[in-house]
């Protein structure tokens, strides 16, 4: 081996005994779709009960008498710590164990703790809520994304899994949307005299109504969604969901020989994920504060372009990379991701800087087209190089690097230049426009970088026993 070259650590399978159902056929493809939208819906509603925060900044910071720093670590870093830190051990327990019982209970579990946020009364309990909410959420993607690989093959699982990461975009769209329907419908009211809970603030019945419904998705996933085979993954015991997960060496030594790769991947990404969540975090407080409007009309119109543009960028980016893997090309995923980097530039700086509101909502649209589709390529990146019985805890690890950048820094970030350096809270878009720009001309560089090292590592990967034994061929 060559140093300082990237090579995919992929476990023999010599002397393991596989799977039942390894050489079976993949499961129907309408059952396997219909797994997709029931994951895409559970993804909806954890962006409904993420994002639902950024629309409420006003109330709250009034209610709870915080200033835009500390509002921003609910925002993100309260929720991405516990996100982040909490999605490695649930990604390994993903990868031996049923993944559909791990998304359940998840799914339940970040319902209920987002009801209880309609019921923090001081700054503390809400954090922890927060923190809860993060520990819930953290169950979902990895799991989630290993089984849409077993369910799909290798030529369809970029379109699948940009299916499912359209719930990013279709769950904030319609948190900001329905948020300021019902902002909309409180206006006239602070109060509110609820049975059991009492007098609770207008905010708070917003929690409780977007938190509760999730309770039914939970019950979704577990009466209706399979747990399918492991395609390349090694038996535990008799046959079931339970398979052995790769050794912690088989795990190190798999990250040590993709180590460029992941580095410019995640990081890159990373970068993204900071002015995303920047963008989606001050963005409703942008129109506000500069342009005047009320939170229903920024709920209504920043909803409709997240969901509508968000999700056509996300579908559109998996559906060319899946075209580009047909026509033979190794890097599709990566190399489309640093491309809607590129074109993502001139239209975040433009937003921001639009002294019309009409003119700032236009540039956005093409912004959050092209800010969207790294989110449904970059996991598919990952699923493409990774052996199946270390898929989960490689996506446990991306999500752990994009989001406690992302996530912590992106609306802090903002957040600290508008209190901090510019020191005026209708600079808001001063913030957006740098955190934006620094990340995404960070992002470039990365996976610009990461192009070669990825071909390598998809290469290695699609011609080893271990990717033949389990299905994975380029055919």
């Amino acid at each position: 081996m060559q140093s300082g070259i990237d090579r995919t650590a992929a476990p023999t399978t010599s002397g393991d005994r596989i799977t039942s159902g390894e050489e079976a056929a993949y499961p129907p493809v309408q059952y396997s779709w219909y797994v997709v939208g029931v994951l895409t819906l559970a993804y909806v509603f954890s962006f409904i009960d993420r994002q639902i925060l950024n629309l409420l900044v006003g109330p709250i910071e009034r209610d709870l008498d915080i200033n835009d720093t500390q509002m921003s670590l609910l925002m993100g870093f309260s929720f991405a710590v516990f996100y982040t830190l909490f999605g490695i051990p649930l990604g390994r327990l993903a990868d031996s164990r049923s993944r559909r019982a791990i998304i359940a209970v998840g799914v339940a579990l970040w319902s209920l703790l987002t009801a209880g946020c309609g019921l923090a009364r001081r700054y503390v309990e809400l954090a922890l809520l927060r923190m809860g909410v993060g520990v819930g959420e953290a169950s979902l993607s990895p799991a989630a994304y290993s089984l849409i690989a077993d369910y799909f093959r290798p030529e369809r699982r970029a379109t699948a899994i940009s299916v499912y990461s359209m719930g990013i975009y279709v769950g904030s769209g319609l948190a900001f949307f329905l948020g300021g329907l019902v902002v909309k419908f409180a206006s006239g009211r602070e109060q509110f005299v609820l049975p059991l809970f009492g007098q609770i603030h207008a905010w708070q019945l917003i929690f409780l109504v977007v938190g509760l419904p999730g309770l039914l998705v939970s019950l979704l996933v577990i009466a209706t969604v399979r747990e399918p085979a492991r395609r390349g993954a090694r038996a535990a015991g008799h046959a079931g969901s339970t398979v052995a997960p790769a050794t912690m060496t088989e795990v190190w030594d798999y990250l040590k020989r993709n180590r460029t790769t992941l580095v410019c991947l995640n990081v890159g990404v990373a970068c993204l994920t900071v002015s995303s969540y920047g963008m989606s975090g001050w963005v409703p407080t942008f129109f506000g504060r500069k342009h005047g409007w009320a939170p229903g009309q920024i709920g209504m119109v920043f909803g409709s372009i997240v969901g509508i543009a968000g999700t056509l960028g996300i579908i559109a980016g998996g559906r060319l990379a899946d075209h580009l893997r047909s026509r033979g090309r190794t890097d599709g995923e990566l190399w489309l991701t640093w491309l809607s980097a590129v074109a993502w530039l001139p239209f975040g700086i433009l937003y921001p800087l639009m002294t019309d509101a009409t003119l700032a909502a236009v540039f956005l649209m093409p912004a959050v087209f092209f800010g969207s589709i790294p989110f449904g390529l970059s996991p598919a990146a990952i699923q493409r190089m990774t052996p199946n019985p270390m898929r989960a805890q490689a996506t446990a690890l991306y999500l752990f690097v994009i989001n406690l950048i992302g996530m912590g820094l992106g609306p802090t970030a903002v957040a600290i230049l508008t209190d901090k350096v510019f020191q005026n809270p209708a600079a808001v878009d001063r913030s957006l426009l740098v955190v934006g720009v620094v990340a995404d001309s960070l992002a470039i560089l990365f996976l610009w970088f990461g192009l070669k090292p990825y071909r390598r590592s998809v290469e290695y990967h699609l011609s080893s026993e271990f990717a033949q034994t389990g299905n994975e061929s380029a055919a």
